[in-house]
């Protein structure tokens, strides 16, 4: 009698390559009380009583021939139909065989009888195409028998969906459309709920491997099946296994139900063929050969080099995001945005440089009012200046935008002005920018802002900044009345692209073009304040020149020289 059992009867997974019909199984079942008991006693009266020897071994001997039949090995193969007693007198007649498997299991069976008969006795199997596996409830298959001592645990949610999926697909119904849209999202379900509702649809293969544990000369009884072991495999090699293989560990202990209480002992073993180091070797290699012919099927189809923009010519993406916006006086706000492209800078055809985001409703944070829009846009742009001249600046492109709100009478009131200068260092920018709008004096444009909605107007929005189609030398806002209000946060994730960023000679040279000068010098921070910077400096000096008397300019060129010499 053994003392020591294995109490882990848990499902075990495992993650193959190989394909599943290369496993095999051995299992091993063995009666450790009753006839095996009376046999061992019987052995130990023969050698200690030895005058006693044809008597006990005659005892001896037909014990022996009964202890066969307490123990079996087998080794199984997967989806391997091993026929029981009962299946071997249910399949003989022809007459009870009613679908296509019956009538293929009738043939095997006669030809099992004409041969040397089943290599089995008590262990055998049902496939996962035998009737008798979606027969068999779920809680039948796992607690027909005790398979060891310890608490029983209920099948999760996912076993159960798992175990009846077949009939579940079989009476799948549409949704009933008497149910209106406004009640198809269930914010409490029940349980009951979630288990008639949720659909499992990863379809696994079944195999089980069963014993018939009764009495010698009684087989074929179904009362006396028992579960052994439980195999499932899916197409992605994952292999369940319940109970688990032994590997060296204690037996699993099967008590049987009724008066005798029979105990018999299970070991399960992976005997599945190992692979040798040279067929091992052979597949990596295939796997290999495999993955680069892969990568240079993708190579073929990218290309080794990227897409580079004509020499000359700054290529600018740009992919933002209009995060949030707060501090505004209304509710519903929803944003206007545009994009200006200053002189020598382009666009694609099919480039859209406008968009309009959600309204979004605003959410108290803190002390201020925010409304999360998270609206992507993206943008792309050329830059390539045509003839380098000394009052060449150039200027990055600018996003203009106005913050809008809108009320229950679809009326829509502005609610702020702002612009945002395109980085030009490349990388990831978080922007805020503040906005403010115009501002009629007075308590009657007040009370037509609240009641009718609607407010002063800026016709062109380029006037938030300086417009494009300015062309003097100053411009004056005095007399123009505005008012502060909310500010925009903006994410802004910017790529440049030029040859002149990779030709390194290039970068080196002393003298370079325009555009040089902006791919060079873009990295390092705002290229268009040192050059703004530059030609006022160099237009104020020519002013000043300009402003002297002449004579003391000559006066002045003549020190030059005489300083110089």
């Amino acid at each position: 009698m053994a003392d020591c059992w294995n109490t882990d009867t848990g499902e075990a997974v495992y993650r193959s390559r190989d394909a599943v019909k290369n496993l095999r199984v051995k299992v091993r079942i063995e009666r450790v009380t009753s006839t095996a008991a009376l046999s061992q006693h019987l052995q130990q009266q023969v050698l200690s009583q030895q005058d006693r020897g044809e008597i006990e071994l005659e005892t001896l001997t037909s014990q022996s021939q009964k202890a066969g039949d307490n123990e079996e090995e087998l080794v199984v193969g997967w989806q391997e139909k091993l026929f029981s007693q009962y299946e071997m007198e249910l399949f003989q007649n022809e007459a009870a065989c009613q679908t296509p498997l019956d009538r293929q299991y009738h043939t095997e069976v006669k030809a099992l009888n004409r041969g040397k008969g089943r290599r089995n006795n008590r262990i055998f199997t049902y496939t996962d195409h035998d009737r008798y596996t979606n027969c068999l409830p779920f809680h039948q298959l796992q607690h027909s028998t005790d398979l060891l001592t310890t608490t029983k645990s209920s099948p999760t949610f996912l076993a159960e969906r798992m175990a009846h999926m077949r009939h579940r697909r079989q009476d799948r119904r549409t949704m009933d459309s008497s149910i209106p849209k406004s009640k198809i999202i269930n914010w409490e379900p029940t349980e009951e709920f979630v288990k008639s509702s949720h659909v499992v649809n990863n379809a696994m293969q079944a195999m089980h491997i069963m014993g018939d544990l009764g009495p010698s000369g009684r087989l074929g009884q179904k009362e006396n099946e028992c579960l052994l072991v439980t195999i499932k495999t899916d197409g992605n090699g994952t292999i369940v296994v319940k109970p688990d293989f032994n590997k060296g560990k204690d037996p699993y202990r099967i008590i049987m139900e009724g008066e005798k209480r029979e105990i018999w002992r299970l070991i399960v073993e992976n005997v599945s063929t190992t692979m040798k180091p040279d067929d091992k070797e052979r597949e990596q290699n295939m796997y290999k050969d495999l993955y680069v012919r892969h990568k240079e099927y993708l190579t073929s189809l990218v290309g080794q080099d990227f897409e580079m923009p004509p020499a000359g010519v700054l290529r600018y993406l740009m992919n933002g995001e209009i995060v949030s916006a707060e501090g505004f006086e209304y509710d519903n706000l929803y944003i206007h945005f545009f994009m200006e492209l200053p002189n020598n800078w382009s666009s694609l055809p099919f480039q859209s440089l406008s968009g309009v985001t959600q309204t979004c409703r605003t959410k108290t944070l803190g002390t201020e009012n925010v409304a999360f829009f998270s609206h992507p846009f993206s943008f792309e742009a050329f830059y390539m200046i045509e003839k380098e001249t000394e009052e060449s600046i150039p200027q990055w492109p600018v996003l203009y935008f106005k913050v809008l709100s809108l009320d229950s009478w679809q009326r829509y009131r502005t609610e702020g002005y702002g612009y945002l200068l395109f980085p030009a260092m490349p990388g990831k920018h978080t922007m805020t920018c503040h906005t403010w709008r115009p501002l009629q004096t007075g308590t009657v444009s007040a009370l037509r802002r609240f009641f009718i909605g609607g407010s002063p107007e800026l016709e062109d929005l380029s006037y938030v900044r300086i417009p494009g189609t300015f062309k003097g030398e100053r411009m004056s806002r005095f007399g123009f009345c505005t008012e502060t209000s909310g500010c925009v946060t903006f994410n802004l994730h910017c790529i440049q692209q030029a040859k002149a960023f990779v030709d390194a000679a290039v970068m080196k040279k002393r003298r370079q073009k325009v555009f040089d000068q902006l791919g060079g010098f873009s990295q390092q921070g705002a290229v268009c304040t040192i050059l703004e910077a530059f030609q006022r400096a160099r237009k104020k000096m020519q002013e000043a020149r300009e402003s002297l008397p002449r004579d003391l300019v000559t006066t002045t060129s003549q020190l030059r020289i005489e300083a110089s010499t």
